[in-house]
């Protein structure tokens, strides 16, 4: 079992501590985003877990127990995006200087090749124009060089829940890059050529067009052959039918919550309203085996501990309710 940890959130920036608890006591409860009576208990003993896959805007509150996690056997590696856009795009994100100075703490402490950089989503707009977007990532990827040997980049997608944030962004004029053929390409040129310069390679998230032509392969997030290549894993997961045709990742087990995130990205499309996510943060109980959920009684948390202890590895069964 690999656990993503997350699409739907940033844990290592907002639940730290919770994820530690949970692999303290060996096992987390995540609810079905579209059925919250489905309930599935998931096992964090090291040896029921292939890897974690962590993803993230700011790490630095995770980074003290990454020694910890080390040392238990837990293979894992990051996925950190890093964009440079104002704050009118990215309300609490941290601004690039302390973004790339954590980025080259948690490269220093775990190595290169466990950090991929994220320029992710490409978002054009009069807030970031296409001039504006190669000074960035070219000044990115210059503080990077050494600190990462991969970037993964997609384009915006434009559902209705995202385009309903942009549009809440004042004086926002957005545009699909993808419908100009000969501006996407001059652009993706242009980073293959800055990548390759700094030591890096660029992979593509989720993209249906191939880019192939220009250097440029589909990528996987959530990758066995990295597994393999860093860890000496051989993953028993294939490719994960539950994420969109064109997503390459390998099977995985995400523990996250939508809703959850306080970020503020107006492109996100994980969370739909941030009031609602900062309702969601004072919910939250560290000490729960939900992120978002309710504590458990002592019989119920006794029956999951027998569970845990009849049957470790990840259950396919769901508690109709707790």
């Amino acid at each position: 079992m690999i656990v993503s940890a997350s699409r739907r959130t940033d844990i290592p920036a907002f639940y730290a501590e919770w994820f530690m608890n949970r692999v303290r006591e060996q096992f987390l409860l995540i609810q079905n985003p579209r059925n919250t009576h489905q309930i599935k208990r998931v096992s964090l003993i090291p040896h029921d877990v292939e890897a974690i896959v962590f993803w993230t805007k700011n790490p630095k509150n995770l980074i003290p127990y990454l020694p910890q996690l080390d040392a238990l056997g837990y293979a894992f590696y990051f996925q950190y995006t890093v964009t440079g856009y104002p704050r009118c795009l990215e309300r609490s994100v941290p601004r690039p200087q302390m973004a790339i100075e954590i980025f080259h703490q948690l490269s220093d402490l775990i190595g290169a090749e466990r950090v991929i950089w994220r320029y992710d989503p490409i978002l054009l707009s009069n807030k970031v124009n296409f001039a504006e977007h190669k000074r960035l990532f070219e000044k990115i990827a210059r503080f990077l060089e050494g600190k990462t040997h991969r970037v993964m980049m997609s384009f915006a997608d434009f559902y209705a829940k995202t385009e309903r944030n942009l549009k809440t962004v004042d004086g926002l004029a957005y545009q699909d890059i993808t419908l100009n053929t000969a501006e996407q390409e001059e652009l993706l040129s242009f980073m293959v050529a800055v990548a390759h310069r700094h030591g890096m390679v660029i992979q593509t998230c989720s993209e249906k067009q191939d880019f192939s032509h220009l250097g440029i392969p589909h990528g996987k997030c959530i990758d066995d052959n990295l597994l393999t290549s860093v860890f000496g894993l051989t993953t028993r997961a294939r490719k994960d039918k539950n994420q969109r045709d064109q997503c390459g990742c390998v099977k995985s087990v995400d523990i996250g919550v939508y809703n959850t995130c306080l970020h503020g990205c107006a492109y996100c499309y994980a969370t739909q309203n941030p009031q609602q996510a900062a309702r969601h943060k004072e919910q939250h109980d560290p000490n729960s085996p939900f992120l978002l959920g309710p504590p458990l009684s002592q019989e119920e948390i006794q029956t999951l501990q027998k569970s845990q202890t009849t049957s470790p590895c990840l259950s396919p069964s769901l508690f109709d309710a707790l």
